[in-house]
């Protein structure tokens, strides 16, 4: 979808060549000057004076071929005090009216003089809501809308916000396109064929096979591998914002394109749900589609573990022992907590091979999560309370919360066994802070945090669907990470030498 940023007032908004317009109005434009006579806001004005809008944030009023106005169809929608969560709300209830009338190739978004987080949500709203799976149904209808113009009072001042957004909506539908795909359109090959179509991009993309990932002994993730057909693939891609000095950050992405449970098999009912496995990383793949679009000046890695996790003869069994990456053992009591495993070794791997600044792993890995915080926020885990506090702050800012759970060494004691230096599970009692605790094995003394996003990443029942999450949380925080970065000063060493390279 092609979005366009425009300055344009009520008149031109009015004369605007689009076939559907939505007008968002604030709670504030029930204040304004009434002088104004443009159509959009006459209309608007005494279709609230004679309580046909509501003032609720969401209500909305439609019209068709309303005289002055170019647009076909239009709706008129409240947007309360203007704020990100009450503008995701009106876009999703006016494109709701829209839809029910029929396709709408061009959509101008009226925001008039909301602020920049007003903008970028209705940004993210419009793309959310009208995204359509089409890859593998054969009379599926072409996506209706094409094209999405944003007017606005003055497109200067929201220009960062709307690139950050729009840069985010392709992140986003990479990461749906590729959790949405059934698991024989999905194989860790086609993953790494989506990663390799990032380098026309400017990232930098290695692809290693069963033999490569041996070599470097991550026996965890072979482990996981060996019962499938579909040959694992390790992926590691590499985003290059700042100098070779500057340690990346590292993204690390669980990538089960299909998860069986392996010998400890799931239950059939809702199995199919299990191709959203690799959610973690098609959101790493939309992150770095999106750190393509905006160049933020930071580095950034990118580490996807892919496989299947199947029954079969040469599948790992409950009991088996397995040497990982950094050299510890682990008792695999249970192979359906396969998830930690495979990121066990790459985080072990980001760690030695990047010496990254922070690594921030993202796995849809216990319904123990579910349990405790639903499909709003995605749980996080972290070691250091600086990197807790901006993923907090970015995921509510651009409107993909997560929340803080804890860490206390006590819960390690659950996964202590006689046969190896650790157990894969610890039992059923804080099933989601154990598989956290065993995955703070591996990262040492980096700055670590795990999103577990079991109850974000999808929308299960009639609209099941993958969500994109947590895609807008992690660009957010890569550009927060970026502008800080920028904002330390340069060292005088490094001020010299540049000095004396300069050109007269």
């Amino acid at each position: 979808m092609d979005f366009e940023l425009c300055t344009l007032t009520p008149h031109a908004a009015a004369s605007h060549d689009a076939d559907a317009l939505i007008l968002l109005w604030p709670d504030a434009a029930d204040r304004a000057d009434p002088a104004l006579a443009d159509p959009l806001t006459l209309w608007a004005r005494q279709a609230i004076a004679d309580g046909d809008l509501a003032a609720d944030a969401g209500q909305w009023v439609a019209a068709y071929r309303l005289p002055g106005v170019r647009a076909r169809r239009l709706v008129l929608v409240r947007c309360g005090d203007g704020g990100a969560r009450r503008v995701r709300q009106a876009v999703a209830g006016a494109w709701a009216a829209l839809k029910a009338g029929g396709p709408a190739g061009t959509l101008l978004l009226q925001l008039g003089a909301l602020p920049p987080v007003a903008v970028a949500a209705a940004v993210q709203a419009i793309a959310q809501v009208s995204y359509r799976y089409t890859t593998t149904v054969t009379e599926a209808k072409p996506r209706s809308l094409r094209r999405v113009a944003v007017g606005v009072a003055d497109a200067a001042a929201v220009q960062t916000a709307f690139d950050e957004a729009v840069a985010i909506v392709h992140g986003q539908e990479l990461a749906r396109e590729w959790a949405n795909r059934p698991a024989n359109h999905a194989t860790p090959t086609d993953l790494a064929e989506a990663a390799l179509a990032l380098k026309k991009h400017g990232i930098a993309v290695e692809v290693m096979g069963p033999k490569e990932v041996a070599k470097l002994g991550m026996g965890a993730l072979l482990a996981v591998s060996q019962g499938s057909a579909q040959p694992l693939r390790f992926i590691v891609l590499q985003y290059r914002g700042a100098g070779k000095r500057v340690a990346p950050v590292a993204l690390v992405g669980k990538g089960i394109t299909f998860d069986t449970g392996g010998i400890s098999l799931k239950p059939a009912a809702e199995m199919d749900e299990m191709k959203f496995d690799m959610s973690g990383a098609a959101s790493v793949l939309g992150v770095f589609a999106a750190l393509a679009r905006l160049r933020p000046a930071l580095n950034v890695v990118g580490l996807i573990p892919a496989c299947e996790n199947m029954p079969g003869g040469r599948a790992v069994k409950p009991g088996d022992v397995v040497r990982s990456f950094s050299g510890q053992t682990i008792e695999i009591l249970n192979t359906d907590a396969e998830g930690r495993l495979i990121l066990c070794d790459a985080l072990a791997y980001a760690r030695q091979r990047f010496q990254p600044s922070a690594m921030i792993d993202i796995a849809t890995l216990t319904g123990a999560c579910v349990i405790a915080l639903g499909h709003v926020r995605s749980g996080l885990f972290a070691t250091d309370d600086a990197l807790a506090q901006a993923l907090l702050q970015a995921g509510d800012a651009v409107g993909d919360p997560c929340w803080r759970l804890p860490l206390d060494d006590e819960y390690a004691e659950a996964l202590k066994t006689s046969f190896a230096d650790v157990a894969n599970v610890g039992g059923r009692a804080a099933g989601v802070v154990t598989a956290a605790k065993f995955l703070q094995r591996f990262v040492g003394d980096t700055a670590w945090a795990h999103l577990d996003i079991a109850g974000t990443a999808w929308t299960g029942g009639k609209e099941k669907g993958a969500t994109g999450r947590p895609v807008p949380l992690l660009v957010r925080f890569l550009q927060q990470q970026a502008a800080s970065l920028a904002a330390k000063p340069t060292p005088p060493a490094a001020r010299t030498r540049r000095a004396a390279t300069r050109r007269p």
